[in-house]
């Protein structure tokens, strides 16, 4: 199989993004908008997405994922990575909807895109996505698929903040941390069980397919490794300064975090899936000292002063 060069690449980032924009305005139902996602990724020929994730030109063996992923990350090439991010983005779209205000929709992705462009892989498909939901959480999908819900916006004082988190998932897509995890999965043989649960209640015909569905819903309720956590806060807050935002946006997002309690159903999942906010903290103030106090104290803009910019001068 040869992997799609990279202006190709470009192209289906460009139509997947222009999918997730219109498919509210259009009135799609959910599954409509995973088959566009699952679309764009397939040809007439060569297996189609899931020929493209285990390199096989015919129909796939479900042994060829799982044994991909618990060889080495380093056996799975970028072409590869993008369509199982791909494939993990379709499931968590399948869990809520899009947010349907396009000039949102837009401006996360520019923000987004304009820090992954600092980051060690500029060169990635990067695309942002606003889900319809009033919890307080973002994921990251391998290949530079990034979700963030309306609720953790709505929540973020300035824009800094949201440049923060935004930052901190970039940085676990640039470490394929997802990747790594679903290895650690793959390699306990967890998956097996995860799959026959699948393929029992008819969730998903295809054995790939089910491989990866279960990995997914693996891998978003359990969370990622607490250092993964911490490497992805470190990074991200220089990350962020790189980009020119105040670095202290994602501290200013944890001590907000601190604050909130386990039995408060909007922060349930993100504090379930992540190491307490007070260690957090701890450890970056640690890895932080003073060094980048140079590059913090800049005013704030808020996201809706943001969005009120953007409208400006538009008939």
């Amino acid at each position: 199989m040869t992997a799609p060069s990279s202006i190709q690449l470009r192209l289906r980032t460009i139509a997947l993004c222009a999918a997730l924009s219109l498919a509210p305005a259009l009135g799609l139902a959910q599954g409509g908008v995973m088959n566009l996602l699952n679309s764009l990724g397939g040809g007439s020929s060569g297996g189609g997405l899931l020929g493209a994730v285990t390199g096989q030109s015919a129909q796939p063996q479900g042994e060829d994922l799982i044994s991909l992923l618990s060889r080495s990350v380093e056996n799975i090439d970028e072409a590869r990575e993008i369509e199982i991010g791909r494939q993990l983005a379709s499931v968590l779209l399948g869990s809520k909807p899009l947010y349907p205000d396009m000039r949102l929709q837009r401006y996360v992705n520019q923000l987004g895109r304009w820090i992954s462009l600092q980051s060690e892989r500029p060169g990635l498909p990067w695309t942002f996505i606003v889900l319809d939901d009033k919890g307080y959480n973002a994921f990251a999908a391998p290949g530079g698929y990034v979700f963030v819900t309306k609720g953790l916006i709505d929540s973020c004082a300035d824009e800094a903040e949201l440049a923060g988190i935004l930052a901190h998932e970039i940085t676990h897509v640039t470490a394929k941390h997802h990747l790594h995890a679903m290895r650690k999965t793959a390699q306990s043989g967890v998956v097996t069980q995860l799959v026959a649960s699948q393929i029992k209640t008819n969730a998903v015909g295809n054995l790939v397919a089910s491989q990866l569905f279960a990995l997914g819903r693996n891998l978003y309720a359990r969370g990622l490794d607490q250092s993964d956590e911490f490497h992805s806060d470190r990074e991200g807050v220089a990350l962020a300064a790189r980009a020119g935002f105040d670095p202290y946006g994602l501290v200013s997002v944890l001590q907000n975090l601190r604050t909130a309690t386990p039995d408060n159903p909007m922060f349930a999942l993100a504090l379930a899936t992540h190491p307490p906010a007070q260690t957090r903290l701890d450890q970056l103030e640690q890895a932080m000292g003073r060094r980048l106090d140079p590059y913090a104290g800049a005013p704030g803009v808020t996201v809706a002063q943001r969005l009120g910019n953007a409208g400006k001068g538009k008939k």
